[in-house]
């Protein structure tokens, strides 16, 4: 297992949606910042909140050109039924390989439960690491409003560099 830092490369993941749609990360991004969000599951408090906090930020991220996207291990039923339940707007993967996302990220795996525990990750433009926050449980992980202050920090000092 591979941590993540801020610089490095995030690795291609194809994430499907439900009703068969498939998508690319980072590629989704199409140049602007991007949030990947892994979570635990539908059932967790606090991925739940988590997920509607985004959710209620999605004009503030918009106006740092981020886009959201999330992926856990559920299955197509029940993330279809949690998106349409909390009318979320981002993409959520589901069915999501817990050991295969673990070994090109560095999420942690629950051993016994089999899902990926909490991690979220800041992608720049590039497609690049920003910053990467990781859980070993359910708490500890990214908030939208933490998101939207680091964007607009990296991209006032970028100015201010002039690079």
């Amino acid at each position: 297992m591979t941590l993540l830092h801020p610089g490095n490369r995030f690795p291609t993941l194809t994430l499907t949606q439900p009703g068969g749609e498939t998508l690319s990360v980072p590629n989704v991004f199409d140049g602007g910042y991007g949030v990947m969000l892994f979570n635990r599951g539908a059932w967790c408090p606090y991925c739940n909140a988590q997920l509607r906090a985004f959710q209620r930020a999605t004009e503030s991220l918009a106006d740092v050109d981020a886009r959201v996207v999330a992926l856990w291990v559920d299955d197509e039923a029940t993330t279809a039924d949690y998106i349409a339940k909390h009318g979320l707007t981002f993409p959520i993967g589901h069915s999501a390989d817990a050991g295969a996302i673990s070994a090109v990220t560095g999420a942690f795996v629950d051993p016994a439960g089999g899902f990926l525990q909490s991690t979220g990750f800041v992608l720049d433009p590039a497609g690049d690491v920003v910053i990467s926050v990781y859980s070993s449980g359910a708490i500890g992980r990214l908030v939208p409003e933490d998101v939207v202050g680091l964007i607009r920090y990296a991209r006032e000092h970028a100015a201010a560099s002039g690079s």
